[in-house]
């Protein structure tokens, strides 16, 4: 155990969208008397979600800062975005953190939605505590809201207190180690009274379930159960600090964030239970003994600020880093810190030096990426979190012609700022296309384009890459003869069109003899031949084609490389139209990731898109979720993942990797090579 330290502590606010986290900060900076009053989401005053894209959503879309003081001790809450298009701003803020709140909401039904943060914590060990929210509601069962939620969690999620009820109404909590009754006060400290009869044997049994979870991993409280002897309450709260410093377990609070009920209740287990930033660096794979003295600090987040430029988040986790003065990169680029801020929602508020455990926006740190440690000499990075992978694309234009540097700059910097999105300039369409992790994702990049870099795009769905390639082969004859003032031009050349096998190519070949066309001209009849395959009759791309260069004749005056790279795209364009076309559709291999609840509708959803169903099997790793694996074209894939949320509760995924070109005919197949001429005349 690590040990709780006197130095800045950092929580990080996660869950589910609508959990209530921002409502939750609120409450929290108006207990700490950080502000006058509690700010409000639906009134577009809050602290947290400020700004003007969150806002207009009335959801978090990135991680919001607020530092405050509580008894006396420092303490900095990270409120991330709780949609699952958001994970990554939610993971990394959650990563430098010393604790985790899930806060999430009380209907059993709704629990699914915490299983991808949860999962995410467990696995990296990162300490959290569980805040079921909205208890203020009518017939709210805390008993089942922790039966429904330990079902996605590999840690043992453990009580601290229980509810006291009147009627449907929670009014109050009995505390199971200090084992004393509270009564609400709305936006008031609760009012300390006598545990009602109705509670105590709830109370007595909660507290022995309690003891005996913790018991699992302190052997001397073990024995203390089994002899009946009653553990000091000192040695209980040790145990709670040192289970939640290993992420043994999962302490579990309630209340409401709306009316500041239970929110105090909470911030004195963080004071008295969560450990120092030590402990967070140890599990980062940081050696602060190594260190010494020397500044050190994490950037965890990447902000391009209209006014300010760029601006790194950071957690310090060694020695101070002062104003002007200078870091490095692990790999040896040295930056001066232009400015040290402490950061409130949208305030930046310039201070002089940051110390350890504290988290800043440093300024100007071009050469510092998120996820790197920069400081004196700084050690190579930590592991850090890999780029969530892309599940929904835009094609990207500007508005305004001349803007394409312009826009490339900005989206440079925003995938800086978010590194779950990605830029592509796609070599099968030439489209250039934003990948994200939904639809609203990828609206709040738009916005931000127009806001902050001034950049309006045009956007439409990307085009499938289709293909199309040839049943039956043919010979033909193309001749190139023109005669104007001066030489002329002459190319004549004779080919046969054969299909190949699917994953072939194109192979081009020649068996001219006596020379009837010289072999200076060779090369460009396959030049002619490759440029009319980038559109063949069909209007798209040809591949596994095999075309033979076997006859020909020329003109010793007239002939040039021009005339016979001519005459073999006429050649082309006779003979490829009567060698049968057949369009064809990449194909996908997907795999959907859905709660087992859910699968039946996840396979429908992939039927539904002519996908062949593959099969399923439990999720690695995963208990109570399931992979759907099918095959899908591509050309039924781009809104999948909008589709998969909206009947999974918002927590399907899917991953995907290219298969095979499968050929497509009947009703599908004309309406693709209708709808391609049509573009290619609008074009």
């Amino acid at each position: 155990m690590v040990g709780k330290a006197s130095s800045p502590r950092v929580a990080a606010l996660v869950g589910p969208y609508m959990g209530g986290k921002t409502t939750l900060l609120e409450s929290i900076l108006h207990a700490a008397g950080a502000t006058h009053r509690r700010g409000s989401v639906t009134e577009k005053s809050s602290v947290g979600d400020a700004s003007p894209e969150a806002r207009d959503k009335q959801m978090g879309v990135e991680v919001t800062v607020a530092s405050c003081s509580w008894l006396d001790e420092p303490w900095t809450f990270l409120d991330c975005p709780g949609s699952t298009e958001f994970l990554h701003d939610a993971l990394a803020p959650a990563l430098v953190a010393d604790v985790a709140v899930v806060v999430c909401d009380p209907e059993p039904e709704r629990a699914v939605m915490v299983a991808p943060i949860l999962k995410a914590l467990d696995d990296r060990q990162i300490p959290h505590i569980v805040f079921i929210n909205k208890v203020d509601h009518h017939n709210v069962d805390v008993r089942a809201a922790l039966e429904a939620l330990q079902v996605h969690s590999e840690r043992p999620l453990v009580l601290r207190e229980v509810p006291i009820k009147e009627g449907d109404d929670i009014v109050g909590y009995v505390d199971l180690v200090s084992e004393r009754a509270y009564r609400y006060k709305p936006g008031e400290p609760s009012d300390l009274i006598k545990i009602p009869d109705a509670a105590k044997d709830v109370e007595t049994s909660a507290r022995q379930e309690m003891l005996e979870t913790l018991a699992d991993f302190d052997d001397h409280l073990m024995e203390e159960l089994l002899e009946e002897v009653v553990p000091p309450k000192e040695e209980v709260y040790a145990d709670l600090a040192k289970d939640l410093e290993d992420d043994k377990i999962v302490p579990v609070f309630f209340g409401s964030a709306d009316k500041s009920e239970g929110v105090r209740r909470l911030l004195k287990a963080l004071r008295h239970e969560v450990p120092g930033h030590q402990a967070a660096a140890l599990r980062m794979g940081i050696d602060l003994d190594a260190a010494g003295d020397a500044p050190l600090a994490q950037v965890f987040k990447t902000v391009h600020a209209p006014h300010a430029g760029k601006l790194s988040y950071v957690r310090v986790w060694n020695g101070a880093i002062k104003d002007g003065s200078t870091v490095e990169t692990p790999a040896g680029k040295s930056n001066k810190v232009t400015g040290v801020f402490t950061l409130f929602g949208a305030e930046t508020r310039k201070t002089d030096q940051a110390v350890a455990g504290e988290v800043v926006a440093l300024g100007r740190l071009e050469d510092a990426a998120t996820g790197m440690l920069v400081g004196s000499k700084p050690p190579a990075e930590s592991e850090w979190l890999a780029p969530l992978p892309p599940l929904f694309a835009l094609a990207l234009r500007p508005s305004k012609q001349g803007d394409d540097v312009k826009l490339s700059g900005a989206l440079q910097k925003l995938c800086e700022e978010d590194p779950s999105l990605a830029v592509e300039q796609s070599a099968d369409t030439g489209e250039l296309l934003l990948w994200g992790q939904g639809d609203t994702h990828l609206q709040v990049a738009m916005a931000k384009l127009a806001r902050v870099y001034h950049v309006e795009v045009e956007t439409a769905q990307p085009q499938v890459p289709y293909r199309e390639t040839i049943r039956k082969g043919t010979q033909v004859q193309g001749r190139h003869k023109r005669q104007t003032g001066g030489h002329g031009q002459f190319g004549d050349v004779h080919v046969r069109i054969k299909p190949l096998p699917r994953g072939e190519g194109f192979v081009f070949s020649d068996h001219i003899t006596g020379g009837v066309v010289p072999r200076q001209y060779i090369p460009a009849v396959e030049q002619g031949v490759r440029e009319y395959l980038v559109r063949g009759p069909l209007g798209f791309p040809v591949v596994d084609v095999a075309v033979e260069l076997f006859d020909g004749s020329y003109h010793t005056v007239d002939s040039s490389e021009m005339a016979f790279k001519t005459a073999a795209q006429l050649a082309m364009r006779e003979g490829m139209p009567q060698c049968d076309p057949l369009l064809l559709e990449p194909m996908l291999m997907v795999e959907v990731s859905v709660p087992t609840e859910y699968t039946s509708k996840a396979q429908r959803a992939l039927s539904s898109r002519r996908g062949q169903i593959l099969g399923f099997d439990r999720r690695q790793g995963w208990e109570t979720w399931d992979t759907v694996t099918a095959c899908v074209p591509q050309g039924e894939m781009h809104d999948l993942i909008v589709e998969l949320r909206s009947v999974t509760m918002g927590v399907g995924t899917f991953s995907w990797r290219f298969e095979r070109l499968q050929e497509v005919q009947g009703k599908t197949a004309d309406q693709v090579v209708e709808k391609r001429k049509q573009d290619l005349v609008t074009a």
